[in-house]
């Protein structure tokens, strides 16, 4: 029997046969794997749909759909919260002014009310100056220290200068404080017309320089005062100037 030297040759070959069905057999496999994927893939209606995915063994799917999707839901939430906003910001705006509103006529009623009370304040203090005025009318004695003090403040208010002092003088000189006493002896007695009173004042002269709100009587001390005042002053500038008959 010939010896087989090509055994190892041979052996070779069919090796490489055998991994070439092999390799058939496995493709053949992952091509029926494919194709059962495919299928599983059927729509309800029962056709059957090739795509190019399928015959390459690849399936793909697009995303861009969904990210229009996501945008525009993102877009309308954005613009709904932005009218949310501009609502709420108007409401308070709106809030807001109500409540200034309110705080500046509760002010000026506050201040209307202080007022008032003011007014009402001052008014009330007017009427107690009144009645204390009223009260404290001031009074003088009746006798020669209250006329001549009396007819200094009738004097002052009417602007006729004239002291304490001045006045006291000429009275003691003239009448030693005598409001009745009269002269019957000088000159004005003989021609009928005697002076009189606490400043020996005659007649014509206390009817010229009369100080208006004293008596008529010239025998009433403070009206034969102030007039006998009003004459010095008007010919001697004051009865402080008056040292004896004038």
């Amino acid at each position: 029997m010939p010896k087989n030297i090509n055994f190892r040759g041979h052996s070779r070959a069919l090796t490489r046969r055998m991994n070439r069905k092999n390799t058939l057999a496995i493709t053949g496999v992952a091509a029926l794997g494919a194709a059962a994927i495919t299928l599983s893939t059927v729509p309800g209606g029962g056709q059957t749909t090739t795509s190019e995915a399928a015959a390459s063994g690849h399936v793909a799917y697009s995303s861009e759909p969904i990210k229009d999707v996501k945008a525009g839901v993102t877009g309308q939430l954005a613009t709904a919260g932005q009218k949310v906003a501009s609502i709420e910001a108007k409401q308070k705006a709106a809030d807001e002014a109500t409540a200034k509103k309110a705080e500046a006529e509760k002010k000026a009623a506050a201040d209307k009310a202080e007022q008032e009370r003011a007014d009402q304040q001052a008014a009330s203090r007017s009427t107690q100056r009144v009645e204390v005025k009223q009260v404290s009318a001031k009074t003088y004695t009746d006798n020669l220290d209250g006329w001549i003090r009396q007819a200094l403040d009738i004097m002052k208010a009417k602007g006729i200068p004239g002291s304490y002092h001045g006045l006291h003088k000429n009275i003691m000189r003239e009448s030693s404080g005598n409001p009745k006493a009269i002269n019957l002896w000088d000159i004005n007695a003989r021609n009928g017309i005697p002076s009189k009173g606490l400043l020996q004042v005659i007649p014509p002269t206390f009817k010229a320089y009369h100080v208006e709100g004293t008596s008529w009587d010239i025998y009433d001390p403070v009206a034969n005062i102030t007039a006998a005042a009003n004459y010095a002053a008007d010919r001697y500038g004051t009865i402080d100037n008056v040292n004896s008959a004038y």
